[in-house]
């Protein structure tokens, strides 16, 4: 079979992260990047407020198709709701069924990154797709080994798995820590995006332990902005507007009780 032709659709364009190129960005960007995932009518009001993109996987995947239809059309959805990235999980038995699967939702949108899980011919897709300036998440990773292999063979983003080791009492972020420590003199190293991570107090830590990025369901990401201390502070600062506003000294500024 001819190897797949996989189509960038100007994979060049700035929306997309230059492979390779994570200490850069580091140097350049705000901060940690946190990328959302959920259904698309639930990240509708999400994405407008510093999300780096949305991230699927299989497990959604397969619920949002029983829900919307086909696969490219829940694909869409996503992209019709943001202008960020898009960060789709794809499966495949070889190489060449990775590549001739991606290349149906590269060729979307140059907003789409291709999710792959971490195997033996996941690494050529890889390679392939480094070489097409095709951004690339590799997935299910859960040791330094597996790291390593993938961010050898091209891949940008790593994505250890978190939680998974919470459920066994062990460390969530040890892993975390491990490819920050191994990758941290390497100018091309790939980006360590933790993944799996299920509760604030994992996001806390994967942050904490010098991830480049987490992926959360919106409602931990709701959940990051919540603290006892911040709720009354809010409410203090709240009343004294409620004060001005009762004493009649907000005269043109379009501020009311609620």
């Amino acid at each position: 079979m001819q190897q797949s032709a996989i189509s960038t659709n100007g994979a060049a364009d700035s929306a997309l992260m230059p492979v390779g190129a994570a200490e850069m960005n580091q140097a350049m960007a705000s901060g940690p990047a946190v990328w959302l995932a959920g259904d698309p009518e639930d990240l509708k009001p999400w994405m407008g407020r510093g999300a780096a993109g949305i991230v699927t996987n299989t497990v959604v995947l397969n619920e949002m198709v029983q829900k919307y239809g086909q696969m490219t059309d829940v694909i869409q959805r996503y992209l019709d709701i943001t202008d960020k990235k898009v960060a789709v999980e794809i499966d495949g038995h070889s190489t060449q069924e990775l590549l001739d699967v991606g290349e149906v939702f590269t060729k979307m949108s140059d907003r789409v990154i291709l999710k792959i899980p971490c195997t033996v011919h996941a690494l050529g897709a890889f390679a392939e797709l480094k070489k097409a300036g095709v951004e690339t998440f590799c997935t299910t990773v859960f040791t330094l080994n597996q790291a390593v292999a993938v961010a050898q063979a091209g891949v940008t983003h790593v994505l250890p798995f978190c939680e998974p080791y919470r459920d066994v009492s062990g460390d969530p972020t040890a892993l975390v820590r491990d490819l920050r420590d191994t990758f941290a003199d390497w100018a091309q190293r790939p980006y360590i995006t933790a993944a799996l991570v299920r509760s604030k107090e994992t996001a806390d830590a994967a942050l904490r332990d010098g991830a480049d990025g987490i992926i959360v369901f919106w409602p931990i990401f709701e959940q990051m902005l919540q603290s006892k201390l911040t709720d009354e502070w809010n409410t203090t600062f709240l009343n004294e507007w409620d004060a001005m506003y009762d004493a009649g000294l907000l005269e043109g500024v379009p501020y009311s009780r609620h």
